[in-house]
């Protein structure tokens, strides 16, 4: 059985176990002390019962004196009415005459009793017939001068405790109910002091979450002068900070959006110039001197690059200002597909697997970006041959690209989709702006898709999942 782990469940349990401990211990002290002052009030009250009327005795015992007769039955009749008293039993022994009077005799008297109570009072308890009674005897002693003397008389008398056993008996009852009572009592009080004392924690919980969901001038009140209200307190001036750090990061963070598109759209317009010169001095490159041609052609692929970049960056700062939307239309996976190779000059280094009904929920624009940068990558920097595959499943489309290159290093996988990542050193000046991965997983994100990439032998296989809408 498991048992609660809550902080309520606990402090529910703890304080009902301290109630039923407190209660039991109590009990069980009242009980023993009100029991043993019954069991001596009853022995005291016997005691001088039976004290009382031994020293009563008129009648001549012990050694007789000159016309002095000994006792009979009648006087130890008459000392055992004396003695006798409701449910009460009585024996009286007088060297050879035994009287008895009551439902037990003599053959119930403890032997240890017996022997003890040659010239002292003894008492003891004993169940007799599922009935617990007290035994007093004692032996009558005369005095001669300044010694006591035994007389040989004996009387011992049973005094029923079932006065006392009814007592006990109806203490422990009240006991059991107090007890009870106690128990509920500190159960209530457990359960209202956990609401009291978890309330707090509830709130600060609740406000935690809240944080969490970035509502962050979430505050609470402090109440009180105690540690959950200094907790509160804390609470709060972490929260304020926290607020305002949070907004100067995102300031920061627009600032730094702004930024780059800003000046990616103003190198838009130079780059452009620069573009349609590069392409007039790509067609006199040939005919000029091989130095001035190979310096010509590195200002082409720099110049080419750059605009890629550009275009790239406009692209993410579309993503990071949150105005990237789709416009979905039902599109033709693999006439897209091969449109895409076709018109970046790919289609004879690609091969492609489509079902030629294909059909798909998704934007044509977007989907060319993820197929384009996916397939670019891997004709840049893996191995032919590239395969482009695509299928439907029960959800959605799956497209994978799969080149047969040396593959990217196990400690790169996890780090491909990030910006400006490049997998190992030989890659830093390579072809590409280290975005087009990241644009791609922003498309397929935006789609409410996934992208994954894992290694193959040999190369690297990307998967693209976009759901059925």
């Amino acid at each position: 059985m498991r048992l609660p782990t809550g902080l309520r469940a606990r402090l529910v349990i703890t304080f009902t176990l301290v109630g039923v401990l407190a209660s039991v211990l109590v009990a069980t002290i009242g009980f023993e002390l009100a029991k043993t002052a019954l069991v001596q009030r009853a022995e005291d009250n016997a005691i001088s019962v039976v004290r009382r009327e031994l020293d009563r005795i008129t009648f001549p015992i012990g050694r007789l004196r000159p016309g002095e007769a000994a006792p009979g039955s009648a006087e130890l009749a008459s000392l055992a009415q004396a003695l006798d008293g409701p449910g009460r039993s009585v024996m009286v022994e007088y060297r050879d005459l035994t009287y008895s009077d009551g439902p037990l005799t003599m053959d119930d008297v403890p032997n240890e009793l017996y022997g003890r109570a040659k010239g002292h009072l003894v008492t003891q308890r004993r169940v007799i017939g599922n009935e617990l009674w007290l035994i007093v005897g004692s032996e009558v002693h005369r005095r001669s001068g300044a010694r006591a003397e035994a007389t040989g008389l004996r009387a011992f008398v049973f005094f029923p405790l079932r006065a006392e056993e009814g007592q006990l008996s109806m203490l422990r009852t009240r006991l059991t109910q107090g007890g009870t009572a106690v128990v509920l009592i500190a159960l209530v009080v457990a359960l209202v002091s956990a609401h009291r004392v978890l309330l707090p924690v509830r709130r600060l919980s609740a406000a935690a979450q809240a944080l969490g969901e970035g509502r962050l001038d979430t505050r609470l009140p402090v109440h009180g002068q105690d540690e959950l209200a200094d907790l509160t307190a804390r609470f709060n001036d972490a929260a304020a900070a926290l607020e305002l750090s949070v907004s100067e990061l995102r300031a920061l963070e627009a600032m730094s959006r702004r930024f780059v598109a800003d000046v990616s759209h103003e190198l838009r317009t130079p780059v452009t110039a620069m573009t349609a010169v590069a392409d007039m001095l790509h067609e006199e490159a040939d005919r000029l001197p091989p130095d001035t041609g190979e310096a010509v052609r590195l200002v082409l692929n720099e110049i080419e690059r750059l605009r890629e970049l550009i275009e790239h960056l406009i692209e993410i700062s579309r993503f990071d200002a949150g105005t990237a939307t789709l416009n979905l239309e039902t599109v033709n996976v693999a006439d897209a597909v091969h449109d895409c190779l076709e018109v970046r000059g790919w289609a004879g280094e690609v091969r492609v697997s489509a079902p030629k009904g294909l059909a798909a929920n998704l934007d044509p624009r977007r989907f060319d970006v993820i197929v384009a940068n996916l397939v670019g990558n891997a004709l840049k920097h893996g191995g032919p041959p590239v395969q482009v595959s695509a299928r439907g499943t029960e959800n959605g489309l799956e497209v994978k690209v799969r080149d047969h290159g040396r593959g990217i290093p196990p400690e790169a996988l996890p780090h491909v989709f990030d910006r400006f990542y490049k997998a190992g050193a030989g890659r830093a000046r390579s072809q590409g702006s280290g975005l087009g991965l990241a644009i791609a997983r922003a498309n397929v994100h935006l789609h409410g898709g996934t992208v994954s990439v894992r290694a193959q032998d040999p190369g690297t296989l990307f998967t693209v999942w976009l759901p059925r809408r």
